[in-house]
């Protein structure tokens, strides 16, 4: 790159591989993002076209030790392929630890619509059983159960505040102990794995759009996939996932939370760019209802978005028959 000029220089930059058929490819989603509804389809998806789906009945350790990552990587990399791994999970760099870059997938949501969702399925759980949620958190006190959303967020409660809110940056940043800490650095290290190292971030707001394109780069693994998601018997399985109990918090809330997650928007709407630039590239056009306001104006919906069906704590009965080689 001495002297001459380069082949950017020459050509802008080299077309984004997207390889026919990668035989390696990691979804490590993030909490509360759509990722039950994906993983339920994944299963319908691994027995009709005969891919290897390996899921962990880990759910909640995304930080893991060099020595926990090594393992991980080692247990993934000889995995039977073609195969697609699935966990809670921050990015794991397999090059830094002589593997091969796995292609990777991801989904994201409106930070704050994530949050509620997180909230109150915590504390209230959804229309599959009135007594779920006293399983996944059993330990939650009464008058912690009850916490008015308003009051956690204006009296800042550690679990309606930072660090606890910087929640989807990490899963992209990676497992360096600066990927936790709210700022500039651990967004910008997001934003370079997202062009990097995964072949799509879709958000959940679009998600038809996003499963379009997941069955336009990877046929293998997605094929029939909206199909098989809008069949009536799928749907009512997702009708079943709707965390209950939800409120809005009140316009000063919503504010003071925009203003503690502000580098978690910044990403959202990053991602959210590279995701409509993809679609126009290939056709699809955003079905937009209306401008939507910036965060600042803006008090989100609490069904404003499909509700996903996962949580950190999952329950091991959704384990028990998942597909497995």
């Amino acid at each position: 790159f001495i002297g001459n000029s380069t082949y950017l220089d020459d050509h802008g930059p080299p077309p984004q591989k997207v390889l026919p058929f990668p035989s390696q490819v990691v979804y490590n989603r993030v909490g509360k993002c759509g990722s039950r509804t994906v993983v339920l389809l994944l299963r319908i998806l691994s027995e009709k076209h005969g891919f290897n789906l390996v899921t962990s009945d880990i759910h909640n350790k995304t930080r893991l030790t060099k020595n926990e990552q090594m393992e991980l990587i080692k247990n993934i990399s000889t995995a039977e392929q073609p195969y697609l791994f699935t966990r809670h999970v921050h990015f794991l760099n397999f090059s830094r630890f002589g593997g091969d870059q796995p292609v990777y997938i991801n989904i994201i949501r409106d930070p704050v619509n994530r949050f509620l969702s997180n909230y109150f399925f915590r504390r209230f759980g959804d229309w599959r059983g009135e007594q779920n949620h006293m399983i996944r958190t059993p330990s939650m006190r009464q008058e912690e159960r009850y916490l008015d959303i308003n009051v956690c967020i204006l009296e800042n409660y550690p679990e309606c505040s930072n660090p606890r809110l910087f929640y989807i940056i990490p899963y992209f940043c990676g497992q360096h102990p600066r990927c936790r800490e709210p700022g500039e650095w651990a967004l910008e290290r997001a934003k370079l794995n997202v062009n990097e190292n995964f072949l799509l971030v879709g958000i959940l707001e679009e998600l038809e759009d996003v499963l379009l394109l997941l069955e336009r780069f990877l046929p293998h693994y997605f094929k029939d996939v909206l199909s098989i998601y809008k069949n009536p018997e799928h749907r009512k399985l997702g009708n079943l996932t709707v965390t209950v109990k939800k409120t809005v918090p009140s316009p000063e809330a919503i504010q003071i939370l925009y203003q503690r997650m502000r580098y978690e928007y910044e990403f959202y709407y990053y991602v959210k760019e590279q995701f409509h630039l993809l679609k126009r590239k290939f056709g699809l056009k955003s079905h937009i209802r209306k401008p939507r306001p910036r965060p600042e104006f803006f008090i989100p919906s609490p069904l404003e978005t499909e509700e996903p069906m996962d949580d950190e704590e999952d329950d091991e009965k959704w384990l028990e028959d998942i597909y497995k080689r």
